[in-house]
């Protein structure tokens, strides 16, 4: 059996395809609408000290993601 891979795994420059999220509805309405979809290309850029945020691109569009937030976003193996 697979672990599943999650978006606060992904190490620096590590590219994933996004699987599926596994939110509440309000935060995955938001995450839906900053481009994390199924299907949708993620790539990490940089990683915050401690427990700070994930700095990603999605498509053409770069943003900060928490790491509580991206650990709701499975990824493909």
């Amino acid at each position: 059996m697979h672990a599943v891979r999650r978006l606060v795994d992904l190490r620096p420059g590590g590219t994933a395809t996004v699987v599926s999220l596994a939110a509440e509805r309000g935060l995955r309405a938001r995450l839906e609408a900053l481009g994390l979809r199924p299907g949708q290309t993620v790539q990490v850029l940089r990683r915050g000290w401690w427990s700070g945020p994930l700095h990603i691109r999605v498509g053409m569009t770069e943003l900060m993601v928490r790491r509580r937030d991206a650990a709701c976003v499975a990824l493909a193996a």
